[in-house]
């Protein structure tokens, strides 16, 4: 999967969260309808695995948003797009006092900080992202390099599976 369309289905899954929160959505063909007329051509198969991995559920009234984090999106599958954002995403990490600072492209440091939030961290109290950087709040220094430490692990092993297939 290319930047590109890492970046397409973000912008998709952020337009589906949009149309359920604002509207009464009862149906997969009803929301591939909504999307189509937004510019968002997805088959059926996509579609439903952008609402599962969204953890929205089907209610009577329609699909719902669950507070974050997802009580419906299980813990290993925030903790894997966490893993999954840090590796593509993510170029340092770096504590600087009771903070932590990530580095991205331009453009990506929403999602990060969204999957951060999501991940629902041990020792992050918040995030707060701009174009290319995301300042991870901590409650003191320590906590800032456990929370370090613990952001940096994934890039490490990225950087070390490309090594090793070159």
């Amino acid at each position: 999967m290319n930047t590109y369309s890492i970046g397409r289905a973000r912008r998709r899954r952020a337009e589906i969260l949009k149309l359920v929160q604002n509207q009464a959505v009862r149906s997969q063909e009803e929301l591939q309808q909504l999307l189509r007329r937004r510019g968002f051509t997805v088959a059926q198969p996509t579609l439903s695995r952008d609402l599962k991995d969204l953890g929205l559920a089907r209610t009577p009234t329609g699909y719902t948003a669950p507070p974050e984090p997802s009580p419906f999106v299980p813990a290993a599958r925030r903790e894997e797009a966490l893993h999954r954002v840090l590796r593509l995403s993510v170029l340092a990490v770096e504590a600087a006092g009771a903070l932590v600072v990530v580095k991205t492209p331009p453009g990506e440091a929403h999602p990060v900080a969204r999957a951060l939030d999501e991940a629902a961290l041990p020792g992050v109290v918040g995030t707060i992202a701009g174009d290319d950087t995301v300042f991870v709040a901590t409650p003191n220094p320590a906590a800032a390099l456990r929370v370090e430490r613990r952001l940096f692990a994934p890039l490490t092993a990225a950087r070390l599976d490309r090594r090793t297939q070159a």
